[in-house]
């Protein structure tokens, strides 16, 4: 099962490869929890809403603090 398949099953959106692509170099190079003028400005580059693009960061979060032995949900320990 390649990455573009895995992820759009796991957060129940049809992206594209080319999305999907910048959404995972934001989420490394730029922030985990993008501002809202930084979350626009990642919607408009993906061709997604601004909600599409938080909640695909919310489960992008909970998969990453998961693979790092995190709460899935944000609490007491920073990232």
């Amino acid at each position: 099962m390649t990455m573009s398949a895995h992820g759009n099953m796991m957060y129940g959106m049809d992206l594209s490869e080319d999305q999907i692509k910048v959404l995972e170099e934001n989420f490394t190079k730029v922030s985990k929890h993008p501002d809202e003028t930084t979350l626009m400005l990642i919607a408009a580059e993906c061709g997604l809403s601004e909600s599409e693009t938080a909640k695909w960061f919310r489960m992008r979060n909970a998969q990453w603090r998961k693979s790092e032995g995190l709460p899935a949900e944000l609490g007491s320990v920073k990232d």
